[in-house]
């Protein structure tokens, strides 16, 4: 009952645009870490082009070619190694401590970010699980008490990283997909209740968690500390006007932005390309969530659906978070902006994702 076609060629071109648009504003914002020596603008760069872009297009190439089924087959292991490459990030000399956080892996000139296997590991595993039990997510005692356990393992392994912002996006996601399959609407209402009650007690017992809260509700209160990059991303979306400076002419990437090649790089494009631009950019997500998730409606079972379905969340809804943070709409986060913001691991498994979903448009139901 499946015909085979060729892969989606709208979501593949809104793909392309996404890699060439975000690379050149990843190439304008990255000119200004030239203040702080050509060394960290070489090594940056290079990790974004050799194991973001090149890396990346060829996993997307893979997984593109592979049947997507097959994943279902090993969406256990999949989530098992996901879960064992975080827990590396514990065993010292291997887990690299940032700001606090243990959230980096070095191996010899290899770097990467364990949370983002974890992302996709546990949507190919819950997306197998769900399609297995799609007669009893439904039901309290089969569908939402062991959903919520399954949720609770990478909850438990990003609190001790700590990394709240990717446990949001993969909390949300999740719920996305229990929906999807058939979730009822109070089961929903008691797992975003559960998840808004967490993030209250994170937010007592992690100071800075607080910190992001206070000071997205009163932008002003620390101009020169907590509030610092909130204000600077909004001079610099502000200066962009209507059409921007024009590329390569941020003023804001000098000094004033900080992280103008990670979290605030939205707030660069926003000031060379100007309102017009950043438009352009979230309507293109829009676009890309839309033919994803027609991906996903005709995917052939249950399993490639909410394959398909997951995905797409996770990528455009953390490119949101990290747009409606910019814009002050949400509390800061250190999500980056995918297939903008500097980050090779990011790259490599976004692309990665993409060709699942690819595969996946290469099989529908027959009418």
């Amino acid at each position: 009952m499946i015909k085979t076609q060729r892969a989606d060629k709208p979501f593949l071109i809104a793909t392309i645009l996404l890699i060439v648009g975000g690379f050149l504003v990843f190439s304008s914002a990255s000119l200004g870490l030239l203040t702080e020596g050509t060394d960290k603008f070489s090594q940056v760069t290079f990790s974004q082009i050799v194991l973001g872009l090149v890396g990346g297009t060829l996993a997307g190439l893979v997984a593109w070619k592979v049947d997507y089924r097959i994943w279902k087959k090993y969406a256990l292991g999949v989530f098992a190694f996901a879960l064992l490459v975080n827990l590396l990030l514990f065993i010292p000399g291997l887990g690299v401590s940032h700001g606090g956080a243990k959230r980096w892996i070095i191996l010899e000139a290899l770097s990467f970010q364990p949370s983002e296997f974890l992302k996709i590991g546990f949507i190919i595993y819950l997306a197998a699980w769900l399609a297995n039990r799609k007669d009893h997510v439904s039901s309290f005692g089969n569908g939402l008490v062991p959903f919520f356990f399954i949720l609770l393992i990478p909850t438990a392994l990003l609190l001790l990283q700590p990394d709240t912002d990717t446990l949001a996006v993969i909390f949300l996601t999740g719920i996305a997909m229990f929906f999807a399959a058939g979730g009822r609407w109070r089961h929903v209402f008691l797992l975003l209740l559960g998840g808004v009650i967490g993030i209250t007690l994170v937010a007592f017992m992690r100071p800075y968690v607080m910190e992001r809260i206070q000071t997205f509700l009163d932008p002003s209160r620390d101009p020169l500390g907590s509030s610092y990059q909130i204000q600077q991303s909004l001079i610099a979306i502000g200066s962009g006007e209507v059409f921007g400076r024009g590329f390569g002419k941020s003023v804001q990437k000098f000094n004033y932005l900080p992280e103008p090649i990670g979290d605030s790089v939205f707030a660069v494009m926003a000031e060379e390309f100007g309102f017009v631009g950043s438009v352009s950019l979230i309507a293109l997500f829009i676009f890309f969530a839309i033919r994803g998730f027609s991906i996903g409606a005709k995917a052939p079972d249950s399993f490639g659906g909410l394959l398909a379905l997951g995905i797409v969340i996770l990528i455009v809804l953390q490119s949101f978070v990290n747009i409606a943070a910019m814009l002050g709409v949400l509390p800061l986060t250190g999500i980056p902006l995918l297939f903008v913001s500097h980050g090779g691991t990011a790259l490599f498994t976004t692309l990665a994702e993409v060709g699942i979903v690819l595969s996946i448009s290469k099989y529908s139901k027959k009418n």
